[in-house]
Order: C-alpha cells, then sequence, then structure tokens
C-alpha cells in the first residue's frame, strides 16, 4: 500500500527538510524511494532515519513544492529530526538497508515510534485535487502539457465542489506553478 506522507529529515546542520512523499507501508516496515539527486535520500543516508508525517493539510503538500516552507515543527524522541507540530501523527523511522538504483533507490526503514496526535476526519474531494495536481507538477517534465491541462480540468470539477480556504490556497500556489513551469518549458 502507498500512502501519502511529508516526510521530514535532517541535515548535518540541523536544518529540516520537509518533502511529500508516498511510502510503501506494509506493517512495521516502510519504504521510501526518492529520486536521485534529493535531500531526503542524502539527509536518510546520513541520520539513518526520517520522520513520517501523516496530515490532511494540503497546504504542506502543495507548499513543499512551491516554496512555502515554514511550518511549524516539534523535536521527536526517538531519532533526529522534528516532525510537523500540525500533522494527525507521525512515526519516527530508522534505515534498515538500502536497494540502491541509479535512479530512484529503495530505503527500508522500520518504525520504532509511533504517535497520534489528532482524529482523522477524513478527506474532500478537493484536498485529493490538490494531492494529485501537487503529483502533477512534481512529474512536469515527464508529461505532456496536454496531460497535464487535461488533468487538471477534470481536477478542478471536484475541487470546485467542495473545497475551503486551506485547499483554495494550496490549489492556488499549485497551479501558478505548474503553468509557470509550464511556460518555461515551452520557452526552451
Amino acid at each position: 500500500m502507498i500512502q501519502e506522507t511529508i516526510v521530514t529529515t535532517q541535515n548535518s546542520t540541523g536544518e529540516t527538510h520537509i518533502a511529500p512523499m508516498g511510502i510503501h507501508v506494509a506493517g512495521d516496515e516502510f519504504v521510501i524511494l526518492p529520486f536521485k539527486p534529493s535531500i531526503t535520500l542524502d539527509n536518510i543516508l546520513a541520520n539513518k532515519s526520517a520522520i513520517i508525517n501523516y496530515t490532511d493539510d494540503v497546504r504542506i503538500f502543495a507548499g513543499s513544492l512551491t516554496g512555502h516552507l515554514d511550518w511549524p515543527l516539534k523535536k521527536a524522541k526517538k531519532v533526529k529530526g522534528y516532525f510537523l507540530e500540525n500533522s494527525l501523527a507521525h512515526c519516527e523511522v530508522e534505515l534498515t538497508h538500502v536497494e540502491d538504483d541509479p535512479v530512484r533507490p529503495k530505503l527500508f526503514c522500520r518504525a520504532i515510534q509511533r504517535v497520534t496526535h489528532a482524529p482523522f476526519a477524513g478527506f474532500n474531494r478537493a484536498q485529493f485535487s490538490v494531492l494529485e495536481a501537487a503529483i502533477l507538477l512534481s512529474r512536469i517534465t515527464r508529461l505532456s502539457p496536454a496531460k497535464i491541462h487535461t488533468e487538471l480540468e477534470y481536477l478542478h470539477i471536484g475541487f470546485n465542489k467542495t473545497a475551503g480556504p486551506h485547499e483554495r490556497e494550496a490549489w492556488g500556489w499549485v497551479t501558478k506553478a505548474i503553468e509557470q513551469k509550464l511556460r518555461e518549458l515551452q520557452a526552451q
């Protein structure tokens, strides 16, 4: 199973890196698959740990890809690093082994601390739309502009019916970044 999460890691100078990632989960084993090059990959290999954050605030997913990175953090208990203060839950994991790959290595981790902070009230369609739009942004160089626009048009239907202020803010960040990146790619 793949869960859409926010992974927080720490570099050697103590800076926290926040990255949206689909994490493969099987019981207490987690597989993190960052593309090379990646700050997340470098940080996990250096510290042998990461924190997987579960949140329903899609602004964090959108913000991680669009330069809105100022999210409150709290210190983790069992691993080096910080978790998102407004996460619903977080899981502190340690690296057990790596299957290297020239494009996307597999980082196998095991849970050593799980904490629930607040109940999950469910997602609305706008939150799903923002997550999918953020994924489109992260893969913009791999998809055609026509495919991206078709997907955004479809996602906008559910978004318009259910979005609240947080979703509207996140959607604005992502769609503005997509349009800017498409213009840049077209100019090349």
